[in-house]
Formats: C-alpha cells, sequence, structure tokens
C-alpha cells in the first residue's frame, strides 16, 4: 500500500513540475520571440524602430513592475488561484496580440502580456518550492532554471521559423494553445492550497528582511555580468574580431545551450551539498569567467571568447539553482510568493543595469558611441574595460555571500 502511494505521489508531482515548467516557458519565451519580428512589424504598420521596440519593451517593463504584485496577491489570495488568473491573462493577450489591428494596440496587448507572465514566473517558482519534497527541493529550481534559459534560446528561434510562414502573427497564435494546455493543465493538477479569507498581515518591509536582502543584492550584480555578455558579445565577436553574423549567432548560443544542459545536474548539487557550498562555487565561476571575457579574447580571439563562456555559464546555473534555493528556505509557505516576486524583480534590474549601465562603460572604454566606425583595437579595450568591472561586481557579490553566511554563522566563517 505504501509503495502504491509512494508511486501515485511521485506521478503527482511529475504532473505538477510539468505544468509549472509549461507556465515557465510561457513567461520567457514571450521575452524573446517578439524581438526577431521587429523588422517584419516595422514593415507591416510603417512605423520606425523608436515605435515598433515599444512592442519589446512594454512586455519588459510590465514585467517588472508586476513581479512584487504577482508574489502579493499569490501569498493572498492563493498560489494556484492567481497562478491560473495569470495562464488567463496571458493567454486573453495572445489573442489580443494576433488580431492587432494598429501597433498601439498590439503594445497595449504586449504589456496585458507580461502582466500574465510575472504572474507565470513568480508563482511557477513560489509553487514549485511549496510541492517539492524538501530533498529535491534544489533540483527544482535548477528545472526551472534550465526552462527559463530554453524559453529565451527558442523565443527567436521558433519566431525565425514562424514568420516566414505565417507573418508576425503568428508568433502570438502559436503560444495561444500553449498557454490554453496550460490553464487547463493547472486548473486540473496542481493542488489547492489553504483558503485565504483576507490579505497577508505582513507588510512588504517585514518580507525583506536582511537575511533575504544579502540574495536580492548578489542576485542584481550576477543578472546584470550575464546581460552583459548578451549585450556586448555581439558587438565584440562581429566588430572586434570580425566574424560573420552566422558565426556570431552560433558562439551567442554557446551559453544558452550550457544553461538548458547545466539546470537539473546543478540543482541536483545543491539537494547534495548545500545551497551554501554550491552558491560560492557558482560566484567564484562567475567572477572567473568574467575576467577571463577581460583578458583571453584579446589573446586568442574567438576561442578565447567561447573558453570563457564555458567557465561562466556554469557558474550561473550553480548560482541560480542555490540562491533561489537559499532564498525560498525558511520563507514561510504566506510568503513564498512574495519572495518570489522580489527575486524575479532584482534579476530584472540587473538585466536593465547590465543592458544600459554596462553597455555605457562598454561605450567608454570604445572611446565613442558610434560603434560601427570604431577600429577593432577600440572594441577590444572596450571589451576588456567592461569585463574587468563585471569581474569586480562579482568580487563584491563573494563578499556579500561570504558576509552573509558569516552573520547567519554566528561570527563563524
Amino acid at each position: 500500500m505504501e509503495q502504491a502511494e509512494s508511486c501515485v505521489s511521485e506521478q503527482t508531482q511529475t504532473q505538477i513540475t510539468i505544468t509549472l515548467s509549461l507556465a515557465m516557458l510561457l513567461a520567457s519565451l514571450g521575452t524573446s520571440i517578439a524581438n526577431i519580428a521587429l523588422p517584419a512589424l516595422a514593415e507591416a504598420f510603417s512605423a520606425p524602430f523608436a515605435q515598433v521596440r515599444w512592442v519589446v519593451v512594454a512586455y519588459l517593463a510590465a514585467l517588472t513592475v508586476c513581479v512584487v504584485i504577482a508574489g502579493r496577491l499569490g501569498d493572498s489570495r492563493g498560489l494556484k488561484p492567481m497562478l491560473v488568473a495569470g495562464l488567463g491573462l496571458f493567454a486573453v493577450a495572445s489573442l489580443l496580440c494576433a488580431l492587432a489591428p494598429n501597433l498601439w494596440f498590439l503594445i497595449g496587448a504586449r504589456a496585458i502580456q507580461g502582466i500574465g507572465a510575472a504572474f507565470l514566473m513568480t508563482l511557477s517558482m513560489a509553487l514549485m518550492r511549496q510541492t517539492a519534497s524538501e530533498a529535491r527541493v534544489g533540483r527544482a529550481m535548477g528545472l526551472l532554471g534550465t526552462v527559463s534559459a530554453l524559453g529565451t534560446a527558442l523565443g527567436p528561434s521558433l519566431g525565425g521559423l514562424l514568420i516566414p510562414v505565417t507573418g508576425w502573427r503568428g508568433i502570438f497564435w502559436a503560444q495561444l494553445p500553449l498557454a490554453a494546455v496550460a490553464l487547463i493543465s493547472a486548473f486540473a493538477m496542481l493542488p489547492d492550497g489553504p483558503s485565504k479569507g483576507k490579505p497577508s498581515s505582513a507588510s512588504l518591509r517585514a518580507v525583506l528582511t536582511r537575511s533575504l536582502a544579502p540574495n536580492l543584492l548578489v542576485n542584481l550584480l550576477v543578472a546584470a555580468v550575464m546581460m552583459t555578455t548578451l549585450v556586448v558579445g555581439p558587438f565584440y565577436l562581429g566588430l572586434g574580431l570580425g566574424l560573420k553574423e552566422t558565426l556570431v549567432g552560433f558562439v551567442m548560443a554557446i551559453g544558452p545551450a550550457i544553461s538548458i544542459i547545466g539546470g537539473v545536474p546543478s540543482g541536483r548539487l545543491v539537494d547534495s551539498w548545500g545551497s551554501g557550498r554550491v552558491l560560492a562555487i557558482g560566484l567564484a565561476l562567475l567572477a572567473a569567467g568574467a575576467f577571463l571575457l577581460a583578458i583571453l579574447p584579446n589573446m586568442i580571439g574567438v576561442t578565447g571568447y567561447v573558453l570563457s563562456i564555458i567557465v561562466l555559464t556554469p557558474g550561473y546555473q550553480l548560482f541560480q539553482a542555490a540562491n533561489n534555493t537559499a532564498a525560498l528556505a525558511d520563507t514561510p509557505k504566506d510568503r513564498r510568493g512574495t519572495v518570489s516576486g522580489l527575486l524575479n524583480l532584482s534579476r530584472n534590474i540587473g538585466l536593465i543595469a547590465g543592458a544600459s549601465a554596462m553597455g555605457a562603460v562598454f561605450a567608454i572604454g570604445v572611446g565613442t558611441e558610434d560603434l560601427v566606425s570604431a577600429a577593432p583595437a577600440a572594441i577590444a579595450a572596450g571589451m576588456r574595460l567592461t569585463f574587468l568591472l563585471a569581474g569586480g561586481a562579482m568580487i563584491v557579490a563573494i563578499g556579500v555571500a561570504l558576509g552573509h553566511c558569516i552573520s547567519r554563522s554566528g561570527g563563524r566563517p
């Protein structure tokens, strides 16, 4: 009898994991799938790039603003009901995007889709932590990291296949059945939590404790460094090393491919070794990878770039699994949604900082805003300065994590 119950429990957990993974996939897919459609949208609506880019920005802005709100609503109204509501909103917004009669209608629909994605991204993490057994929390978080990386990497590829056949509307029609399947699965498969009669009395300040703040700060710094590779990398590979666009795309795909492969093994290490040890290893690899990016590519070209990414990216997956597990480890059930929202908020702020502030540092290192006309040596100088700063940021992150560890252990390192 016990064996049968164990099998049923394991089967149910598998169904829950698939459902939450699909929700996370939708949110990350929505982040990247519209980027490749911008030229087609500019042509279809006879609009300049400054207007068309809001199709991407509206989604990211709504996602960033709403992640904490989604977490708070999950804690006060129930994680499952709010995830189901988020999936419904995402599905409706996908339909509106596909039917958009003009550009500004599409931008508004994308903002609504971003709000739905905030619920998907935040509450999937909280529900995964709530439903996973203590022995498998790490690998559950690692799996979500893998799915998130898969969705981000799959978006441009899927969009590139759909747009020539279906036009730009096809990228939104494709999301609709996925959202419908996830909605039905969430309604049927996810366990009902305790009933929520009134909002949680815990204020946001009460949730944002001194114990959680270091996890959020380090999360922000790491996200900024990872976004820096995505922003600076194509310029260096194309303008600094003179690679063709196809080869640049291939080299840039190495990092996401490693992320997809490394997520679950990273989570298993967290379960086996503990989040503290894996967090330290991840940050050390991130620091080493950042400094290598400042040195090796300028010495041995694209081989040096690839070797550096091979060091950096596993560090990110190890960090992500360990940091998310540690942040949610001692969090009460009625606050997990809010903490998940704060983790996603810090990550998104880091991504924005990496794209803007670190991009500005790169331009300063190059010596001009006109990167296309810059000499390869100037591009290399910008690369060196940017990733020396990124490596310094990772040293700061290691210091914050170490100080947090010492404080939690009562002064013993």
